[in-house]
């Protein structure tokens, strides 16, 4: 990881069966609808994480914001492959890589904390953060804050 990348806390988009998915879908969802679709849930995504494959298939990048689950991407899907009746969860689970976070290394940083709205970033003392998976709803923001990208997640199989 080069510095540019430590300091922004960008991660790279997961590839192929790694894709976030977006919330309003479940495991049934068949994404073949969106290759020829022109995309609006894409323009009306207020923090610009959804994101599309080269096939269409629409996912989520985490590396400038989070989702706000407004559900503006399933009222504008034409298809109804994402949609409010899905449910807004994301399945993912969220973690923090102690071996790369700063707070782990004695460094006074809350920035995974503080957008956290669910409250689901435990301090154990004013080091060691770990997610509280409970109450974690994979929304992302930390993931784009973090400075040294040592929050990460992982895709239910």
């Amino acid at each position: 990881m080069n510095r540019r990348q430590m300091l922004n806390g960008l991660l790279k988009p997961a590839k192929g069966s790694d894709l976030i998915p977006p919330p309003y879908t479940d495991d049934r969802t068949d994404f073949s609808a969106c290759e020829d679709c022109e995309a609006p849930c894409l323009e009306v995504c207020e923090t610009g994480v959804l994101k599309r494959t080269e096939e269409g298939r629409p996912f989520l990048s985490f590396q400038k914001a989070g989702c706000s689950f407004c559900g503006e991407c399933a009222r504008a899907c034409p298809e109804g492959v994402l949609s409010l009746s899905k449910g807004e969860g994301i399945r993912v689970q969220v973690y923090i890589d102690p071996r790369s976070c700063s707070a782990w290394k004695g460094v006074l940083c809350f920035s995974c904390k503080e957008p956290c709205l669910e409250n689901a970033i435990r301090f154990e003392g004013l080091y060691k953060p770990v997610v509280i998976d409970h109450r974690c709803t994979a929304c992302g923001f930390c993931v784009s804050r973090c400075p040294t990208g040592a929050i990460g997640v992982r895709t239910w199989s």
